[in-house]
């Protein structure tokens, strides 16, 4: 097998002219240059150099030999470069997910922006996936990045789950709502006999799952609407009447226009943003990691 020295001494002393002028730019002796050479010849079987008592001359096989071999060393130079680049987080592409009730909007954008602006030599690939379904992702390596709403009913080994940033909640109603106009922050005990279009699931935390516990406090169970969903869709179906939700107050940011986005009187209303990865990220997920935290 033909080895990387004997590519880049070969490849000297076409460059240099001669075997003493490439011994000299490699630091190693001519007798140690020629017996590479010659080694490298044997292996090919067939003469690279035609011997003068001048320069070296290449022969036929040799002429054919040198772009290819000069292009070798090329690609393995950029391939050690490029695999240098990725281990230290410069170069690769992260995966993240958010949850449906974590919109890609606000402070957390501007975070993702001055991540790539710092970065440019990496991409983002990002898709929207449960709680539970990231947590998974995560620990089987298909997935770099989560970015979900506390609490976290199940963890996964290997899996790191850090708060992030906490937002209030407001009490999302359709256009036509009674409480629609009011001056005055809404009390939760008001919301008793109001119909929910989310409550928990009962192996699934998150935001359904928060709600239901700021309502127990108040002293009721939400009581569940006819039509449900624990997904952005329900933004649609508080808008078309079927019921109300307590929601993120970023959620603003994705509703339609003429639904109604009221403040709590409780000032707990709060909910968390938590950053889940590896409990050993590689580099590049270490700095996106460490800039958001920086952004928000």
């Amino acid at each position: 097998m033909i080895s990387t020295r004997q590519l880049r001494y070969f490849v000297e002393i076409v460059d240099s002219g001669s075997f003493s002028a490439a011994a000299e730019r490699l630091f190693v002796a001519q007798s140690a240059l020629s017996r590479q050479i010659k080694a490298m010849e044997t292996q090919l079987q067939t003469a690279l150099f035609e011997r003068t008592a001048r320069q070296p001359r290449l022969t036929a096989a040799g002429e054919a030999f040198y772009p290819r071999a000069r292009n070798l060393l090329s690609e393995l130079l950029k391939a050690g470069e490029m695999a240098t680049q990725v281990g230290n987080g410069e170069r690769g592409t992260l995966r993240l997910s958010h949850s449906s009730t974590v919109p890609m909007s606000g402070p957390l954008l501007q975070g993702i922006s001055t991540w790539l602006e710092r970065s440019p030599g990496v991409s983002m690939d990002i898709a929207k996936l449960s709680s539970e379904a990231q947590l998974e992702d995560i620990a089987d390596g298909r997935l770099d990045v989560g970015l979900l709403r506390l609490p976290v009913l199940r963890q996964r080994d290997g899996v790191r789950v850090v708060p992030l940033y906490s937002e209030p909640l407001w009490l999302a109603v359709p256009p036509n709502h009674p409480l629609v106009g009011s001056n005055t922050p809404v009390e939760l005990a008001q919301l008793k006999d109001e119909a929910f279009i989310s409550i928990p699931h009962p192996q699934r935390g998150g935001l359904s799952y928060l709600s239901a516990e700021l309502c127990m406090r108040a002293g009721f169970f939400p009581k569940a609407a006819r039509v449900m969903s624990r997904k952005t869709t329900q933004l649609q179906l508080i808008q078309a009447g079927f019921g109300i939700a307590l929601l993120p107050k970023s959620m603003q940011d994705i509703a339609p226009a003429n639904l109604h986005f009221l403040p709590l009187a409780d000032p707990d209303c709060l909910s968390t943003v938590a950053l889940a990865c590896a409990q050993a990220p590689s580099a590049l997920v270490e700095q996106f990691c460490q800039t958001l935290h920086e952004c928000l």
